[in-house]
């Protein structure tokens, strides 16, 4: 039964994930992209990595791959914040449509 759920959580996972990625081709702007990019990211792989966890039961690997979930769950957001800054503070356009009218 255990297996059937962890199976179900990691399905779910990387649903959202192939979802996430047809929702990132949609945007055709910089910056909407790197928002939809962090959110798919951080959501889909902590349920991938909670799948496995709850695959594995309570041991020592489980607790390891909960500590990466933990880890992703906070660097990923972090990550994508300096990016898009970086991006922003070089003069990269808010609009793709500011490039044109150059």
């Amino acid at each position: 039964m255990i297996d059937i759920i962890s199976y179900i959580v990691i399905a779910i996972g990387i649903v959202f994930m192939m979802f996430g990625l047809f929702g990132i081709f949609s945007f055709k702007n910089f910056y909407p992209r790197m928002l939809a990019s962090s959110k798919v990211d951080t959501v889909g792989i902590v349920t991938v990595l909670i799948g496995v966890a709850i695959r594995h039961g309570f041991s020592f690997f489980s607790a390891k791959v909960l500590l990466i979930g933990v880890i992703m769950l906070i660097l990923t957001p972090l990550v994508t914040h300096i990016v898009t800054r970086s991006a922003y503070l070089s003069g990269h356009p808010l609009n793709e449509d500011d490039n044109k009218k150059e």
